[in-house]
């Protein structure tokens, strides 16, 4: 398929962990062309600190906050990533989250003509989700349905925010925490 051998277009990062946010602000260095789409991740300050920290371009870098599982991930994504006219995903996700996502990423996106490549990250700690065959399988077998039915049914999400418009200002009154703050020294 063409689409293995182009460039990636967009870094979706599936969150769960502010390790995958990390691995994107690396990456998005050597890809500085694509798109990153946070899906659920961390809180806005939180992001856009690691961004700082890692001297990562946030021009195109958006925080998706209507997913909760990682079927919405997809639910909720897969209609910007067309909008976007995306052909290639680098899938960011952590080992403890394999191979559910991958498959379902495969099976979700590949319905929709988009390549999927895989960056698993190693998290900090005792992960804190055990993938059960079980809930690969339900998920999985959801996949498949919803790969059908996402060719007629776009759901729109209207929690989309560019990182270029995160306000530390406001978060810091806030006095929101950051998970792994003293590893990151990320100051506030």
């Amino acid at each position: 398929m063409a689409a293995a051998a182009a460039p990636v277009d967009t870094l979706f990062v599936l969150g769960g962990s502010i390790q995958r946010e990390v691995a994107a602000a690396e990456l998005v260095k050597q890809h500085p062309q694509a798109r990153v789409l946070i899906s659920h991740g961390s809180l806005d300050p939180c992001i856009l600190l690691i961004f700082q920290k890692f001297q990562a371009p946030i021009r195109q870098v958006w925080l998706e906050k209507c997913a909760n599982s990682t079927f919405g991930n997809f639910y909720f994504n897969i209609p910007r990533l067309r909008l976007w006219g995306v052909r290639k995903v680098r899938l960011i996700t952590s080992p403890s989250h394999l191979p559910r996502a991958k498959w379902m990423a495969q099976i979700l996106l590949g319905a929709h003509g988009i390549w999927v490549d895989v960056e698993s990250v190693k998290e900090l700690g005792i992960p804190g989700n055990r993938e059960s065959w079980l809930k690969t399988g339900v998920d999985v077998a959801r996949s498949l349905i919803w790969a059908l039915a996402s060719q007629a049914i776009q759901p729109q999400c209207s929690q989309l925010t560019r990182l270029t418009k995160v306000d530390l200002a406001t978060w810091r009154k806030s006095g929101y925490t950051c998970e792994y703050q003293w590893w990151l020294k990320l100051d506030k």
